[in-house]
């Protein structure tokens, strides 16, 4: 009912207003006071969604109100790692106590100096044949297990070991010998004598021999060594074992 009533005065209104300006042209007229300010109308329809707003400024953090929970089960072991360098090492413990005494081991044999090698020999020059370079000491004074040839001027070895040899050789002028294991130039002597008066050369030398190595003196008489062939001092080489060896 109030809506018709709000309608229809609505619409005078409007009539009014088109016809007043026409009349007042033609006549004057006294306004009438203002009315009272009706009523509200009838709310619109919802208008179109806007367009979306630019993005506002992060709020606050804000607190976490919720409790820790429990933890969780062990992960899965992860593939082992790339081995680092190696450390320094480290200073040394301290010794350890010592441990406990072994049981006591089985007599050995009594030990019999009658068989161990007792190789040994020294010869001396009389009237010796000639064997090429090698000073050959032909008169034997002492040829323990037969190691040394007086014809040939030559020790063989039979037993192993470290074995001393020396000579005291009488020359007649300059005199150079040389002490040869297999072959090979073990110790060269020199001794000069411009005088032409006998002269002693001597020495000697420790060697390491195997069965079977030969050992000799050696000169050169082609380069003027002169060995004394008299009967007024003798020249003598010798040798003999110190200990044997597993070689």
């Amino acid at each position: 009912m109030a809506s018709s009533f709000w309608l229809a005065a609505s619409s005078l209104a409007l009539i009014l207003a088109a016809v007043v300006p026409q009349a007042a042209t033609q006549e004057s007229f006294c306004p009438a006071p203002n009315g009272q300010d009706g009523h509200p109308g009838v709310p619109g329809l919802n208008g179109r969604p806007g367009q979306k707003g630019d993005l506002g400024e992060p709020g606050p953090s804000g607190r976490s109100a919720g409790v820790r929970g429990p933890k969780g089960d062990p992960g899965e072991p992860g593939v082992p790692g790339i081995p680092g360098n190696k450390g320094f090492r480290g200073p040394d413990g301290p010794q350890g106590p010592l441990g406990e005494r072994g049981d006591q081991g089985a007599k050995g044999q009594v030990g019999n100096v009658m068989h161990q090698a007792r190789a040994a020999f020294s010869a001396s020059r009389q009237s010796p044949d000639s064997n090429g370079n090698v000073v050959v000491f032909d008169h034997i004074i002492t040829n323990q297990d037969n190691g040394y040839s007086g014809q040939r001027g030559v020790f063989t070895c039979k037993d192993p070991g470290y074995y001393y040899f020396s000579f005291q050789v009488v020359s007649a002028g300059n005199l150079c010998l040389i002490l040869v294991h297999k072959d090979t130039k073990v110790a060269t002597f020199c001794d000069d004598n411009n005088d032409g008066l006998p002269q002693v050369n001597s020495g000697g030398s420790v060697l390491q021999l195997a069965a079977g190595d030969t050992v000799w003196l050696e000169s050169d008489p082609e380069a003027g060594n002169k060995v004394y062939e008299g009967t007024e001092a003798d020249s003598v080489f010798s040798g003999f074992l110190l200990f044997p060896s597993s070689v």
